[in-house]
């Protein structure tokens, strides 16, 4: 067996099972805020298309995608980042993949040059598949913390010379997970720059852009700060995006990487010996999902009227960055144990949350995710309000 794979840390959600399993909670409804998995209802047109063509199961699918898809996904890119019109081009630019969970970890495979060093930059806290992918490709992890007094992004000054020179690829997470911190404009200027001069790649993981708190002010994206420099080959650039948040369907299993050509080809190339291409089905499906916008907005009102509710419960008893994005909140927890919290509230309310440090690494201060929880707003209004009350009843009584 390939021996990296005893790099691999335990998943999140495998050390939340460990910590859970001596507890027997008490009979009231369990409610879940840990796992990031959308409830809200998937969108009706999108779940008659996958009926509709339902008998494409009966074909192989390219990994080029249908160019009616990849038309569909420059057109909402083009709109949505305001990019030069015709700059994104479907044919070089855009490759449909199945879920950014999937293209990421793949991206990583293809990305690293085995023959030099090959450090990966990564937001500390973070999406455990940047690690594991990074690891499994012969790479080396850069833990970036993202500590509060920075927004909750990566301080990438802090970073030197000396190690950029390292660095082969740099993944961004805006808006972040588990922070709901959002990557300014600036920053990815900043990132090209440094991509520039230290000759690396840049990946921007931007699956929960469509979950923004103001609807007038949707987060800015890598594409984007490209455009903002002329940079209309988008060249060092890959963007991921997916419709399991946007659209409410994480199980069908369709998002995009969008950018750099000269990344898309061989990208495309290590895919068709993967045979990971998209069912035709699901591409029929992802056409329709991103070629309505009017589901993404009634999405959004759900997400802005569960985080206002569940605000104003926690806010008296709990600090948190205010989120402008995503739906999760990033609560420090009374006590400073995360782990401890999680296990008795798990005991007592029969509520569960993720303990903050099974995101984290530990760094030169510390683990940044250590004394806080991540709470995921996933489930319906009602229930998300409940758990609310329950955590801040299990707090109240611990006072």
């Amino acid at each position: 067996m390939n021996p990296d794979l005893d790099a691999l840390k335990p998943y999140p959600f495998e050390k939340l099972a460990v910590l859970k399993a001596e507890v027997t909670p008490p009979a009231l409804s369990p409610i879940a805020l840990s796992i990031g998995e959308p409830r809200h209802a998937p969108p009706t047109a999108v779940l008659k298309a996958l009926r509709r063509f339902e008998g494409e199961v009966a074909r192989y699918p390219a990994t080029a995608g249908l160019p009616e898809l990849r038309d569909a996904i420059a057109r909402w890119a083009t709109q949505r980042y305001a990019l030069t019109s015709g700059s994104l081009d479907p044919a070089r630019h855009v490759l449909p993949v199945n879920g950014t969970r999937e293209a990421i970890f793949a991206f990583v495979q293809t990305a690293l040059d085995r023959t030099r060093p090959a450090k990966v930059a990564m937001p500390n806290p973070f999406y455990q598949i940047y690690e594991g992918a990074t690891l499994l490709a012969g790479g080396e992890p850069l833990y970036l913390d993202c500590a509060p007094e920075n927004g909750c992004l990566p301080d990438l000054g802090s970073v030197p010379a000396a190690t950029w020179r390292d660095v082969q690829l740099v993944f961004v997470c805006s808006p972040g997970n588990p922070t709901g911190a959002v990557t300014p404009l600036a920053e990815y200027q900043k990132l090209i720059a440094l991509a520039d001069e230290h000759d690396f790649l840049i990946a921007s993981d931007e699956c929960y852009s469509e979950l923004y708190l103001d609807e007038a002010a949707p987060p800015p994206g890598l594409l984007e700060a490209c455009r903002s420099l002329g940079r209309d080959d988008y060249r060092r650039c890959l963007v991921f995006h997916s419709l399991s948040k946007r659209s409410n369907l994480p199980g069908l299993r369709s998002g995009f990487v969008a950018g750099d050509a000269e990344l898309i080809a061989p990208f495309k190339r290590y895919r068709t010996y993967h045979g990971c291409a998209m069912p035709l089905t699901t591409q029929h499906a992802s056409i329709v999902a991103w070629n309505d916008e009017t589901h993404v907005h009634a999405n959004r009102d759900a997400y802005r009227e569960k985080f206002s509710a569940v605000g104003e419960i926690l806010a008296p008893v709990m600090d948190f960055p205010t989120p402008r994005a995503s739906f999760y909140l990033w609560p420090a927890v009374p006590g400073g144990d995360d782990e401890a919290f999680a296990r008795d509230l798990f005991a007592e309310e029969h509520v569960t949350v993720l303990p903050g440090r099974y995101m984290s690494r530990d760094g030169a201060q510390g683990n940044p995710g250590a004394g806080r929880v991540r709470l995921a707003l996933v489930a319906e209004l009602d229930a998300t309000v409940e758990a609310a009350w329950r955590i801040r009843r299990f707090i109240e009584r611990h006072a």
